[in-house]
């Protein structure tokens, strides 16, 4: 078997990976492995936002006292203090890498609000392109690095682990190779999640769990594999691709209706349409079974048309392709297999029960969501425990 030598591996390129190796050392040799086109991930499909206390109305603590309510209680208090003080600078630091996040007329950072958030503490991109601005600007920047080399369409099959130590990979590093032995004293596992376990997701075909399964293969610890996310709204139409519709079309003002046309979850939660994704996803699937209907219906009729197709383009026109229209048409929305809380148990610096794994983003367990994430920290995540564990490693290099 064919070998090569790095001084890191980084399995995955959505914002976690990107942001652990841009934060490296530069003279760092990387391999950087992805199993789709560099820029094709989870990331690149976060239309809500990023969540970071830089409101003048917000602050760290009240960021993390809504995620450990939407956590149900059950999120490690000092890994989300860790998540909630590193936000502001990880937009500063996102910020300078060339993201563009939206601006009112004065300069100010637009803020939007999704459910479970007590403020409006959600950074926005393009209305509702969040995702795919910040994946762009990491790429852009990870291509002029001339020490990392990058391995798009390259499949992960194993962890390599020689002692009790993680030592690298096997991996086909293009469609169809042979398998080649790629050792590094650091291996990441930033592999995203496990949405396509489900019958129905709001995830690209990639997110199989494969780097879950690898973790299980080689030993590491793994935790809250029972909790699973469900949006609580995707769009349901009978032999269509399922498509997000994002959670801040409900904090813009949408409305969940059911066959009769009324507001059920006004009876609920008292924060009705904006309660805990939990919340409004087991509220959609009782109606859903009271109504003997495959789907509920969000309403945006109330709204300013023009409004809300400027705050939500992407989805505007993703929806008119399929002969909707967002403003004045009632969109069938079902829950559909969305984020997975679960993964290979790490700590705020990505350290793993296994010597020589790091885990960052969707494929680790950090305690910081609980049972149910709250919307807008997955990107947070990614972004600010990938940089600390960069970070960390150049301390100890």
């Amino acid at each position: 078997m064919q070998r090569t030598s790095y001084d890191v591996i980084v399995v995955g390129a959505g914002v976690a990976g990107l942001a652990f190796t841009l934060s490296l050392p530069a003279d760092l040799r990387v391999a950087l492995l992805t199993k789709g086109a560099l820029g094709e991930s989870n990331t690149r499909y976060a239309q809500g936002g990023l969540s970071a206390a830089v409101g003048p109305d917000d602050s760290p603590e009240l960021h993390a006292q809504d995620t450990l309510a939407a956590g149900a209680e059950l999120s490690d208090e000092e890994a989300v203090d860790t998540l909630v003080a590193g936000a502001p600078e990880a937009v500063r630091w996102l910020t300078a890498l060339g993201a563009q996040f939206d601006t009112g007329p004065a300069g100010e950072v637009l803020l939007g609000r999704e459910a479970a958030h007590s403020r409006r503490r959600v950074l926005h991109a393009g209305g509702d392109a969040t995702g795919a601005e910040i994946e762009r600007a990491l790429v852009a920047r990870v291509r002029e690095d001339v020490n990392v080399d990058v391995f798009a369409g390259a499949f992960v099959v194993d962890l390599v682990v020689v002692d009790g130590r993680c030592r690298g990979i096997i991996a086909e590093l293009e469609p169809d190779a042979e398998l080649t032995f790629l050792e590094a004293p650091v291996t990441v596992l930033a592999a995203g999640g496990a949405g396509h376990l489900w019958a129905t997701t709001s995830n690209p075909l990639g997110a199989t769990a494969d780097g879950l399964a690898m973790a299980l293969r080689a030993g590491a610890a793994v935790a809250d594999t029972e909790f699973v996310q469900f949006h609580p709204t995707v769009l349901a139409v009978p032999g269509a691709t399922p498509f997000l519709v994002s959670e801040a079309v409900r904090g813009e003002g949408a409305f969940l209706r059911d066959a009769a046309g009324e507001r059920f979850m006004l009876g609920n939660h008292t924060l009705a349409e904006l309660a805990p994704r939990d919340v409004v996803a087991r509220g959609i699937q009782q109606q859903m079974a009271l109504d003997q209907r495959d789907h509920v219906d969000l309403d945006l009729r109330h709204l300013d048309p023009d409004e809300v197709r400027s705050r939500f383009p992407t989805i505007t026109h993703e929806l008119a392709n399929r002969g909707l229209d967002l403003a004045t048409d009632l969109l069938p929305v079902a829950p559909a297999a969305h984020y997975f809380i679960g993964g290979v148990v790490a700590d705020t610096e990505g350290q793993t029960s296994l010597p020589g794994l790091l885990a960052f983003g969707e494929a680790a367990s950090t305690g910081i969501h609980g049972a149910n994430r709250l919307a807008s920290n997955s990107l947070l995540e990614g972004l600010v425990f990938g940089m600390a564990g960069a970070d960390r490693l150049a301390e100890e290099w």
